[in-house]
C-alpha cells in the first residue's frame, strides 16, 4: 500500500498558521504594535487605510534590526525574545513564539524598512505570500517600518468573512487602546485614510485614559492601589453612576498585557455588587503585577488568555482592593458606630504638613475693671396689642344664607389617570379576551383555541415597523425639550453619531450640536421619554460597533433594531386591558407578525385539541 502521508510545503503551513493568528486587520495592528514595543521604541506611528484591508503600517523608533535579523525575521519560530523553554516563565516581553511576521507575511504584500543606529543605511525587505522579491538598501530612518497591503490577496474567501469598514475599524481602534492603556510611558498616534484620530504624548496613566476616553472621564475615576506579596494592583475603577449598559470600558492588564478573564471580571462585579444599577457594568482600568513564574501566557495564540497558579488569592486581593477605594472615597456606604466621622482628615488634607496654630490674646482685658455706666437701651419696636382668638370668628354668622354656597354647582377635577405607553386609539376592538401571564406573556383566545404573545417581542415588531416607515418616508413627528439635553460621549462615539445624525433626525431626534465629546438634543421621537434618550444612543453605538451588522442590512434598519430593543416594554411590565388589546392588534397589522426583529418567535398557538391531549 503507498504511503499516504506527507509534509506540507511551507507556505501551505505558513497559510495555516495564518489562520490562528491573523484573524482580521485587527490581528495584524496587535501583533505589529507589541513587536514596535519590544524593540524599545517610545514613539510608535499607526497608519491606516480602508480599515486595514488596503493597508496597515506601525512606525516605530526602535532599535532595528540588522541586515540578516531582517530576513530572518520573516522565517517561522524565529525569535529574538526567547532562547530555551525555561524562558517562557520568564517573559518580560510581548511576543516569543517567532509566528506573527511569517504568518503576515503569507496572506498579504509586506515591506519592511529598517535600520539600525550605529548603521549608515538601512534595509528594505519586499514579500509577497512568503516569497522575497526583494531585498535592498535603503535611506530611512533609525527604526522600523512595516507596511502590511491587500491582506488575505491570496485567500479570497478569508477576505469575503470580513466586516464592513465601520466593524473593521472598531476592532482595530479596541487593538490600538489596548496597547496604548498598557505603555502611557510611549508615545501612540493613529491615522485614519489620511486625517489623525488619537495623538497620545507620553503621560501617566489617568492622563492616558483621558486622552483616549475624553475629558468628562476625568470625574468619574476612582484610584484603586494594593500592594502584597502575591499581587499589585493599581489602576482606577468608575463610579457606580456613571456605569454602562455595554462592557466596552473594562481593561486588565497582567504584567503590561491586556487579558481577558471572566473570573477576574466576577470579583469586579462582586465588589459593586449592591451599587449597580440592574442590567449595567462598571468600567475599570485595572494593572496587575504578578511573578512571571506563577503564569503561563503560552495557550491561546492571541495571548489574551492567562492561566494563573493560585486564582482563588488573586480573585479576594482584587475584590478586596475594589471594595477598599470605593469605600476610602466615599463612594459605597460604610457604616461603623464606633468612630466619629468628625474626626477624620480629608484625603485632600492628608499629605499637608501640620502647623502650630496661633494664639491672639487681648492684653489690654482685665476681668476686675468696673463697667462703666451705659445708657438704657430702647426698644425697636412698639408691641401691639393683639386681638383674642375670638375676634377671628367675628361677623361669620351675620351674614346669614348670604354666605353659604351651593357645592351641587361645583365641579370637581377627575380622578387621575395614568398615561398608557400606547396611542389612544379609539378603534380598538373589545372582541378578544386577554391575560397578562407573569408580566411577560399576553394570552389571548382564538376560534382554534389559545395564542401567547411575548410582550417584549412582540412590542419590539411593533416599534421597528414604525421606526422604519419613519425612516423611509421620512416624516417623523418629534416633541421639543423644554431645555436641551446635553450628553457626553467619547471621540470615537461621535464618530458614529455623525455617521448616524441623518438617520436619527429622520426619526424625530433634533440636534443642536454635535461636538468633540458633547451631543445637545433639543427634540427627541414621539413617546420617548427623555431619560431614555442616553440609553438609546448608547445603545445604538453599541450595536454599530458590536453586533457586526451584514452587508446588506443598511444603516436605517440597524438604527430601527436598536431603538425598538431600547423601547419596547421589559419583561415584568404590567398591562391594562385595553394596553394588552392594543398590542394584540398592533402586532397583527405588521408585514411580519411571527418573529421580532431579531428573528425570534413572538407568538405560539395551541389548539384545543392539544390542550385535551394533556388531560388524558
Amino acid at each position: 500500500m503507498a504511503d499516504i502521508i506527507q509534509l506540507l510545503p511551507d507556505h501551505v503551513a505558513n497559510q495555516i498558521a495564518a489562520g490562528e493568528v491573523v484573524q482580521r486587520p485587527a490581528s495584524v495592528v496587535k501583533e505589529l504594535l507589541e513587536n514596535a514595543i519590544d524593540a524599545g521604541a517610545d514613539t510608535i506611528k499607526l497608519i491606516i487605510k480602508d480599515a486595514g484591508k488596503t493597508l496597515v503600517q506601525v512606525i516605530d523608533n526602535g532599535k532595528g534590526m540588522s541586515t540578516t535579523d531582517a530576513r530572518l525575521s520573516f522565517e517561522r519560530h524565529a525569535t529574538s525574545k526567547i532562547r530555551s523553554a525555561e524562558d517562557l516563565f520568564q517573559l518580560h516581553t510581548k511576543g516569543f513564539r517567532g509566528e506573527a511576521l511569517a504568518s503576515i507575511a503569507a496572506i498579504a504584500h509586506v515591506e519592511l524598512k529598517t535600520k539600525q543606529d550605529t548603521d549608515d543605511v538601512g534595509n528594505v525587505l519586499v514579500i509577497e505570500g512568503s516569497i522575497v522579491t526583494s531585498q535592498d538598501i535603503v535611506v530611512t530612518p533609525t527604526g522600523t517600518s512595516v507596511s502590511v497591503k491587500n491582506l488575505f490577496f491570496n485567500i479570497p474567501a478569508r477576505r469575503n468573512f470580513l466586516k464592513s469598514d465601520t466593524v473593521e475599524l472598531r476592532h482595530i481602534i479596541d487593538e490600538f487602546h489596548r496597547v496604548a492603556l498598557a505603555h502611557p510611558g510611549i508615545s501612540f498616534a493613529l491615522y485614519n485614510n489620511g486625517s489623525e484620530s488619537f495623538n497620545l504624548p507620553i503621560s501617566n496613566y489617568r492622563q492616558r485614559i483621558v486622552n483616549i476616553f475624553g475629558a468628562k472621564t476625568n470625574e468619574k475615576l476612582v484610584p484603586v492601589e494594593e500592594d502584597t506579596e502575591v499581587l499589585n494592583i493599581s489602576g482606577f475603577v468608575g463610579k457606580p453612576e456613571f456605569a454602562k449598559k455595554t462592557r466596552g470600558e473594562q481593561y486588565f492588564f497582567v504584567n503590561n498585557r491586556f487579558i481577558k478573564s471572566a473570573y477576574l471580571n466576577h470579583a469586579i462585579a462582586s465588589a459593586f455588587e449592591g451599587l449597580l444599577k440592574s442590567g449595567t457594568h462598571a468600567s475599570y482600568f485595572l494593572n496587575l503585577t504578578v511573578d512571571p513564574q506563577t503564569i503561563d501566557i503560552n495557550i491561546h495564540p492571541t495571548k489574551t488568555e492567562i492561566k494563573f497558579d493560585d486564582e482563588h488569592t488573586l480573585y479576594a486581593l482584587l475584590r478586596s482592593a475594589v471594595k477598599h477605594s470605593l469605600g476610602q472615597f466615599n463612594i459605597a456606604p460604610v457604616l461603623d458606630f464606633e468612630r466619629d466621622p468628625n474626626l477624620d482628615t480629608p484625603y485632600s488634607y492628608k499629605k499637608n504638613e501640620t502647623s502650630i496654630p496661633k494664639v491672639e490674646v487681648d492684653r489690654s482685658f482685665n476681668p476686675f475693671q468696673e463697667e462703666r455706666s451705659s445708657k438704657p437701651r430702647v426698644a425697636s419696636f412698639k408691641k401691639e396689642p393683639t386681638e383674642s382668638w375670638e375676634s377671628l370668628y367675628v361677623g361669620l354668622e351675620s351674614k346669614g344664607n348670604e354666605s353659604k354656597q351651593d357645592f351641587s354647582a361645583i365641579s370637581f377635577e377627575s380622578e387621575e389617570r395614568t398615561a398608557s405607553i400606547f396611542d389612544e386609539d379609539k378603534q380598538v376592538e373589545k372582541t378578544h379576551t386577554t391575560y397578562q401571564l407573569h408580566n411577560k406573556y399576553i394570552v389571548s383566545t382564538i376560534k382554534s383555541g389559545m395564542m401567547v404573545i411575548d410582550q417584549h417581542r412582540a412590542h419590539q415588531r411593533v416599534l421597528y415597523e414604525d421606526f422604519l416607515k419613519n425612516l423611509t418616508v421620512k416624516e417623523a413627528a418629534s416633541q421639543q425639550l423644554l431645555f436641551p439635553l446635553q450628553l457626553h460621549f467619547s471621540p470615537q462615539d461621535i464618530v458614529i453619531i455623525n455617521q448616524l445624525k441623518v438617520d436619527l433626525e429622520h426619526t424625530g431626534f433634533v440636534f443642536s450640536s454635535v461636538m468633540e465629546e458633547l451631543v445637545e438634543i433639543t427634540g427627541v421621537p414621539v413617546g420617548v421619554p427623555e431619560s431614555e434618550v442616553s440609553i438609546i444612543l448608547e445603545q445604538l453605538v453599541s450595536d454599530v460597533e458590536n453586533e457586526v451588522p451584514e452587508r446588506h442590512f443598511s444603516a436605517s434598519d440597524l438604527l430601527a433594531k436598536s431603538m425598538a430593543k431600547s423601547l419596547a416594554i421589559k419583561t415584568g411590565q404590567s398591562l391594562q386591558k385595553d394596553e394588552q388589546e392594543h398590542l394584540v392588534n398592533k402586532l397583527f397589522a405588521c408585514k411580519e407578525p411571527n418573529v421580532s426583529p431579531t428573528n425570534r418567535t413572538t407568538f405560539i398557538t395551541m389548539s384545543v385539541d392539544e390542550l385535551d391531549k394533556k388531560f388524558i
